[in-house]
């Protein structure tokens, strides 16, 4: 059963202020998002981090120790901890909020790479849309918005892929599965990055890679997520019925512009993870994951090859193009969307080899670096020129009328799989056919009467009782449409579960 969706953390400036305190100003854009006043009502209670899919909950991570230390330093400011997040549940079911120092979209549960597209790309039609707002507040174009991973001074922020696994899948098994796939899925959905820069060290202009975020890669696996980053996370919250599910949250990933590229990078995933689960997965595991990714994204020739456990070498496309024939014989004919996969992942990977300008418009990478290669020819400067950096960053931004890819879409030189009405659709509505849908449909209907909501449940206020709508284990595409007809009809919370309750029970 597929179900996947991404969280974006966005890049945020302001440039009418010496110093932008991106705490306060990541917090005022989700509260623009807003007309009325801000209400908390989202349940952290559901959260947590700290249980390890190795089998063992870890006693605390980087980010409690960063929690703590923004508590004290945050003690002056007029607000707590979870007021500063302004967590937010939105009609299509996504989840939007402040991050602490960036805002973040997270998409609702998608069934299909459509949907999914669909709803990333509503992401960033809201947060623009917020900017505006805090702008017209603010009198001027002074907050800007980047859809990336880098500030370009040793900082990195995430682009997070999940995907609903069954826990039947041994955790080795995805492990050797699939970090050699996510070492080398860069080629396929790397943003492209000028100069090079990590946690510890400044930014070095000069040169072009293939991958913003696999300068900060530092283990092959772990919990954490801010600080010793893993190729692989391994945190263990399903947000589903943790005897049947598990969540894969993978962190390493870029944050896509091209459409392309991000039905390609969750495509090409999801197809792995169904080859785990028949154990028809390659063996291509590397002697050192960690060191190869940045070995990767530092040729964008594609000529680097790394060691394997076997002592071969190999490039990344030919482990892409491993995965891919393993797919090729195992999955073709699953279903139309795998086979839409399989098709391009084939032809991408040959046009890589070939003839990479037709993946202009297509791939992050490669139209990044196209842009960058004509600027410095019309200008007349290399690689080392600081002017890049910003020309890098201008490609993410998601102001229609200033961000470089936006005015190449403008110019329909990009791929679409979207419209511009279906990602007004998905601003309004999230997937019929997903849990994510239907929470989107309980804002829509009795927002005043939710007391709490999270991923898995939403827990209405009626009268004097509360009624909650358990969704941990709430998957089946056909049972998820019945239910949200109910809510579509029903005069209130309490009328909807009630009515569920009973066909569910089969009284009815």
């Amino acid at each position: 059963m597929r179900l996947f969706g991404i969280e974006t953390e966005y890049g945020i400036t302001r440039d009418d202020v010496p110093e932008m305190d991106p705490v306060v100003e990541s917090m005022e854009l989700v509260r623009a998002h807003l007309v009325a006043s801000f209400e908390r009502r989202w349940d952290y209670a559901g959260e947590d981090p700290h249980e390890d899919a190795r089998g063992f909950r870890v006693s605390g991570l980087q980010q409690d120790r960063e929690e703590d230390e923004f508590a004290q330093r945050d003690a002056h400011r007029p607000f707590s901890f979870h007021d500063m997040k302004s967590d937010l549940v939105l009609p299509n079911g996504a989840r939007f909020y402040n991050d602490h120092t960036h805002p973040e979209y997270s998409t609702p549960e998608c069934r299909t790479l459509r949907d999914l597209v669909a709803q990333d790309r509503a992401g960033e039609r809201i947060v623009h849309r917020a900017a505006l707002r805090r702008n017209k507040a603010l009198g001027g174009a002074h907050v800007r918005l980047y859809k990336n991973n880098t500030d370009f001074h040793g900082h990195s922020y995430g682009c997070h892929d999940n995907y609903l696994v069954p826990r039947a899948v041994p955790f080795a098994a995805l492990v050797t599965g699939m970090v050699p796939f996510l070492v080398s899925r860069q080629v396929v959905a790397g943003a492209g990055k000028v100069g090079t820069e990590a946690q510890e060290s400044q930014y070095v202009p000069g040169g072009y890679q293939i991958s913003q975020r696999a300068d900060f890669m530092e283990a092959e696996l772990g919990v954490d997520t801010m600080h010793n980053r893993p190729i692989l996370n391994t945190r263990d919250e399903p947000h589903a019925d943790r005897q049947k599910y598990r969540r894969l949250h993978l962190i390493i990933g870029d944050a896509n512009m091209c459409e392309y590229a991000t039905a390609l990078k969750v495509g090409t995933t999801q197809l792995v993870l169904d080859l785990i689960a028949r154990e028809a997965v390659p063996d291509l595991e590397l002697e050192q994951p960690v060191a190869a990714v940045k070995q990767f994204s530092r040729d964008p020739n594609l000529k680097a090859v790394v060691k394997r456990k076997n002592g071969r070498t190999i490039a990344a496309v030919d482990i892409q193009t491993q995965y891919y024939e393993s797919a090729r014989r195992t999955l073709s004919g699953l279903d139309e969307e795998s086979d839409w996969v399989l098709k391009e992942w084939s032809e991408t990977l040959q046009l890589l080899m070939e003839d990479r300008q037709q993946l202009v418009g297509k791939l992050d990478w490669i139209t990044k670096q196209w842009l960058l290669e004509t600027f410095m020819r019309e200008e007349r400067i290399d690689w080392g020129d600081p002017w890049l950096a910003s020309l890098d960053l201008e490609y993410h931004n998601v102001d229609p009328e200033t961000g470089l890819y936006m005015g190449l879409e403008g110019e329909r030189k990009v791929w679409r799989l979207t419209s511009d009405e279906v990602i007004e659709e998905a601003i309004r509505n999230g997937p019929a056919d997903t849990r994510g849908g239907l929470r989107g449909l309980c804002i829509q209907r009795f927002p005043d009467q939710i007391q709490s909501i999270q991923w898995e449940q939403v827990q209405f206020a009626c009268g004097l009782r509360s009624h909650t709508l358990d969704m941990r284990d709430f998957f089946d595409p056909q049972e998820v449409v019945r239910c949200v007809g109910i809510f579509k009809v029903a005069q209130s919370p309490a009328d909807a579960l009630a009515v569920w309750t009973h066909r569910k029970d089969g009284s009815v």
